[in-house]
């Protein structure tokens, strides 16, 4: 049982991670809310799918795939840079334990995407533009999980917003930073994603203020959730974000130019 209270705002909430249990197997709140994020995300998508140009059927098939992919992407990244946390391979497959990484489910995700398209004859750009609303939706929910499991959260603070755990100074709350940063991302590619010049661009702009965003907050979260590449010097996530602001920015160039030539 967790204590978390916002003090400035006057909220405090018992939060215990366990929703309820299958005979001896605890179902996790953490778990419950991933799950609907995946599907308010695919709600939005398939609704919105056959409009642009996709068939619901495909969504179906990609979605399945995704999810599979994204799980099996977030476990290989968070397990490639955090070796030492694991005495055997067997307890690199346990991940019930804890262990997966959004960027890690992100690229397995895509990855499982484009080979879909491709093997489809699909237009992969304007499917991963289609997708990319429903991305944010379940990042955006997705981060709630954190919150029941009291983790993610940045430095001290005395800001409003100040979230204490269990009786502690109170902390950054990441995880509501982020869901309110993808909450913002959701609503401009809505407003916007008709107005693209060139199949590609929605997806770009996701990577690019996704990225954006990760990028500043890594820089405040607690160093205990942090996957270093450097030893508390560079962040995993903050060099792949660096990385993609840089290359998504570039491949929205290219495409509007390549529209336009």
């Amino acid at each position: 049982m967790n204590v978390i209270s916002f003090p400035k705002l006057g909220i405090t909430l018992n939060i215990d991670p366990v929703a309820f249990s299958i005979g001896s197997k605890p179902v996790y709140w953490y778990a419950l809310i991933i799950l609907t994020g995946f599907l308010l995300a695919f709600l939005f998508v398939y609704k919105t799918c056959e409009k642009r140009a996709i068939k619901h059927d495909s969504i179906w098939d990609i979605a399945l795939f995704g999810l599979i992919a994204g799980i099996v992407g977030a476990r290989i990244y968070y397990v490639l840079f955090a070796l030492d946390e694991f005495s055997s391979f067997s307890d690199m497959l346990k991940i019930w334990n804890g262990g997966l990484a959004i960027y890690g489910g992100i690229i397995g995700s895509a990855v499982s995407t484009f080979i879909y398209c491709r093997v489809k004859k699909l237009n992969t750009r304007n499917v991963f533009d289609i997708c990319a609303p429903g991305l944010l939706i379940g990042q955006a929910i997705g981060r709630f999980g954190n919150f029941v499991n009291a983790e993610v959260f940045g430095g001290e603070t005395g800001s409003f917003l100040g979230m204490s755990i269990n009786g502690r100074p109170p902390v950054h709350p990441l995880f509501l930073y982020e869901s309110l940063w993808n909450t913002a991302g959701l609503v401009l590619i809505i407003l916007f994603r008709d107005k693209k010049k060139a199949d590609g661009q929605v997806f770009c702009f996701y990577i690019f203020w996704y990225a954006l965003g990760r990028l500043f907050l890594e820089g405040m979260r607690n160093s205990a959730y942090i996957l270093y590449v450097i030893p508390n010097a560079l962040g995993i996530s903050q060099l792949v974000s660096a990385l993609l602001i840089v290359i998504s920015a570039a491949a929205f160039v290219y495409l509007t130019k390549k529209r336009t030539a």
